[in-house]
């Protein structure tokens, strides 16, 4: 017999009445801060920073095909990687089918990972994705945005990452990292790699031939853009883990 309460549809209907009203004043609280992220101050970007994508050598202008807007996701996937984070690839999998609408809205779209572009390109062969990928790789733009750290700044601590300094590092077995074991060893790489990178997405602006950085969030902060979550917040059991399952999603069969 379930240990979960059960009632009847009347009583159910009652509760979730009052769970719609919770509902929608996360709604409203949520259009709220929307409009607060539009209203940040934008940061011009006098940097020069060079990308490779399949259509060649890009600037970051480049990057924006046409549109004023560009959102960037980054993308956990170094240069000693051999895969990339199965993390960002379960976000990654919701990317194809939202590209072509974000195209057709003035906003363009592109992951970038510091791995070399043919890296990026066998990866993204192998997982089936068409949404357009820029290689940052000998470029400061993931060290500028937060999203890599060097051996230097890990060994010595300093770096930022959710807007947060860090300690160094120098994790035993079983310290808060552990769990980033699994992962590295799906992308091919040991931890101490693995976690020089940083996942995130960023925001930009281009207005009058000047692009301005909007906006950036990290860690949980990209909740919101992990479809796989929000189907899975809305299930009878909800998220239902007491650790990390997940994993590229063509490894589910291998057990």
């Amino acid at each position: 017999m379930t240990e979960h309460s059960t009632g009847t549809r009347k009583e159910w209907l009652a509760a979730r009445l009052d769970l719609l009203e919770a509902e929608k004043e996360l709604t409203r609280r949520s259009d709220e801060l929307a409009r607060q992220r539009q209203e940040l101050p934008w940061v011009r970007i006098d940097k020069e920073y060079r990308f490779e994508t399949d259509e060649g050598s890009a600037s970051l202008a480049d990057l924006f095909r046409g549109r004023s807007q560009l959102l960037v996701y980054h993308f956990m996937f170094g240069p000693d990687y051999k895969a990339g984070c199965p993390s960002c690839s379960a976000i990654a999998d919701g990317f194809n089918g939202v590209v072509v609408h974000l195209e057709n809205h003035d906003v363009a779209f592109t992951a970038v990972s510091r791995a070399p572009l043919a890296k990026l390109q066998s990866f993204k062969q192998r997982m089936g994705w068409t949404f357009p990928w820029a290689s940052s790789f000998g470029s400061d733009f993931n060290y500028d945005f937060s999203v890599g750290l060097t051996e230097q700044q890990q060994r010595e601590g300093g770096a930022e990452y959710n807007y947060r300094r860090e300690s160094a590092w120098g994790e035993p077995a079983g310290g808060a990292n552990s769990g980033a074991a699994p992962f590295a060893a799906m992308a091919g790489t040991d931890v101490a790699t693995f976690i020089r990178e940083r996942p995130g997405m960023s925001a930009f602006v281009l207005d009058d031939g000047i692009v301005y950085h909007t906006y950036s969030t990290y860690a949980r902060g990209l909740d919101g853009l992990w479809g796989m979550y929000q189907w899975l917040d809305r299930a009878p059991k909800g998220r239902n883990e007491t650790g990390a399952w997940w994993r590229h999603h063509d490894q589910y069969s291998q057990g």
